[in-house]
């Protein structure tokens, strides 16, 4: 699906899904269809928005009922609008029925990611600044909810712990201090990855600017700190700016002369996108 999200990274999270809803079985459904009947179903917007999350709705049926047919109406990533079918299902009528909730909760999760990250790259269009992501996720859905940040036009910050060298606050007081912390993972990997210091004080940003990291993040602070932080860095780094960053206050610093902006909301606290899936 992407260059690190594979169908075989995803199955897992789908049996899963899959096991902890139907258990023994859809009851209901097994009881009023014990036919081979085939039918119909699409899943329709209600809201306009960026749609995402239709590969996954293949392999859940794919996981059912091999023999069900899903076309894909919308292409991840793309605009949808209120009432626009994006999905159409063909198969099995128990089939349809019984996969129904999973791959709704899948898609609606995922297109809600999409368009909220959409809505907030729109309002930093022209300034500049590129929109992160954060390890914010849904435990189990990391790959996912990142795939979804990129489909709305967000890029990925460290998948991780392991792709990308974040040094946090915790990591500063146990190593002693910044300094002492860029120093320790130097010695162990050199240049091998790239490294991020987080900072909330002027004080922290020019001793961060003396170890020359990749990124400096200026993190929960107000916009004249940011400013005066801003330019202690001169382009010793890259900047990020992080921490309770919301829609309304993007608008505030969204004038600033820095890099990166990463909001944890866009996947920590998403709103379901309405969509619906209707038998016809």
């Amino acid at each position: 699906m992407t260059n690190f999200l594979r169908d075989d990274d995803i199955r897992p999270v789908i049996i899963l899904a899959l096991r902890e809803d139907i258990g023994d079985g859809d009851i209901t459904t097994n009881a009023i269809f014990n036919g081979n009947g085939n039918s119909e179903a699409v899943i329709i917007a209600n809201e306009d928005g960026i749609f995402c999350g239709g590969e996954v709705v293949k392999l859940i049926y794919k996981e059912i009922d091999p023999t069900v047919s899903v076309s894909i109406l919308k292409k991840d990533g793309k605009k949808i609008k209120k009432g626009d079918k994006v999905i159409k299902i063909k198969g099995h009528v128990k089939s349809l029925l019984t996969g129904e909730r999973t791959c709704m909760n899948f898609i609606q999760r995922m297109s809600g990611i999409a368009t909220k990250t959409g809505r907030i790259c729109s309002q930093l269009k022209g300034t500049g600044i590129t929109l992160l992501d954060t390890r914010k996720t849904a435990p189990g859905l990391r790959l996912l909810d990142k795939y979804s940040v990129k489909c709305g036009g967000g890029q990925n910050h460290r998948i991780g712990l392991f792709d990308m060298v974040m040094i946090k606050d915790n990591h500063i007081k146990a190593a002693g201090s910044i300094t002492e912390s860029v120093k320790r993972i130097r010695d162990i990997y050199g240049k091998k990855y790239r490294i991020e210091v987080e900072t909330t004080t002027i004080d922290e940003v020019k001793e961060a600017c003396a170890c020359k990291p990749d990124f400096i993040m200026l993190d929960n602070m107000d916009k004249a700190m940011m400013q005066q932080a801003i330019k202690q860095v001169n382009g010793y780094a890259k900047i990020e700016i992080s921490g309770n960053l919301d829609e309304d206050r993007l608008k505030e610093i969204s004038d600033l002369k820095i890099d990166f902006i990463s909001v944890g909301a866009l996947t920590h606290s998403v709103r379901a996108f309405d969509l619906s899936m209707k038998m016809l």
